[in-house]
C-alpha cells in the first residue's frame, strides 16, 4: 500500500457522498455516513461511526468504538482515546426528535481526548488540550489544559507534546516555553 492510498477493510462500510483523504486507513465494522468529511493521513480504528455530516481533519486518530456525530468537528491532528464519546444534542429523549436541536462541538488542532472520556455538546475542546481517560467535559475547555474528573475539572497545563508543564512552564521532553496571558497558556 502507497502512503496516498486509502485503505478501506472489507468489513467497513462507506456511503455515498463522503470524502476522505489520502493515506487514510479506514479499520474492521467502521462505518462512515453520508456528508461527512475525513482528511488525509487519519487512522479510523474498529467500530468507528462518523458521521452523517461529522469533519474530521488530517493526522486524526480516532480508536476503537468511537462514535463522531453530526454537528463534531475534528480539527487536525486530534486523538480520540478508545470509547470516547461525543454528544449532539442536550437533552436527548427517545420519544422525540431533537434533530433539529443539535449543538455544535468543536475539538481544536491536536487535543487528546482519553479512553471513555465524553465530551458533550456545545463544548470547544481547545487546541493541544488534554482531556483525561474517563472525564466528562461540560463545558469549554482552554487549550493546553489538562482536565480531569466527573465534571472535568483543570487540573494543569500541558505542552504540545503532552508532557505536564511544571510551575516554570517548560516542556520536560521539548524544552519548549510558555507562559500565561489573559487567563490561557500560549508558546513563547
Amino acid at each position: 500500500m502507497s502512503a496516498d492510498a486509502i485503505f478501506v477493510h472489507p468489513t467497513a462500510i462507506i456511503d455515498s457522498g463522503i470524502h476522505i483523504g489520502h493515506g487514510t486507513r479506514i479499520w474492521h465494522f467502521s462505518h462512515i455516513l453520508a456528508g461527512s468529511v475525513i482528511g488525509e493521513r487519519c487512522v479510523i480504528g474498529q467500530n468507528v461511526m462518523i458521521g452523517p455530516d461529522a469533519r474530521v481533519g488530517n493526522g486524526c486518530k480516532i480508536q476503537n468504538n468511537v462514535s463522531v456525530y453530526q454537528g463534531v468537528t475534528l480539527e487536525d491532528d486530534v486523538f480520540c482515546g478508545p470509547s470516547a464519546v461525543f454528544t449532539n444534542v442536550a437533552v436527548p429523549r427517545a420519544f422525540i426528535d431533537r434533530r433539529s436541536e443539535i449543538r455544535p462541538t468543536l475539538v481544536r488542532l491536536g487535543a487528546s481526548i482519553g479512553a471513555n472520556a465524553t465530551i458533550l455538546c456545545g463544548s470547544t475542546i481547545g487546541a493541544y488540550a488534554m482531556i483525561a481517560a474517563g472525564a466528562v467535559v461540560t463545558k469549554d475547555v482552554p487549550s493546553f489544559a489538562l482536565v480531569v474528573g466527573c465534571p472535568a475539572r483543570f487540573r494543569g497545563w500541558v505542552g504540545r507534546s503532552g508532557e505536564r508543564l511544571n510551575q516554570d512552564l517548560v516542556c520536560p521532553r521539548t524544552r519548549e516555553r510558555y507562559g500565561v496571558r489573559n487567563g490561557e497558556l500560549v508558546q513563547v
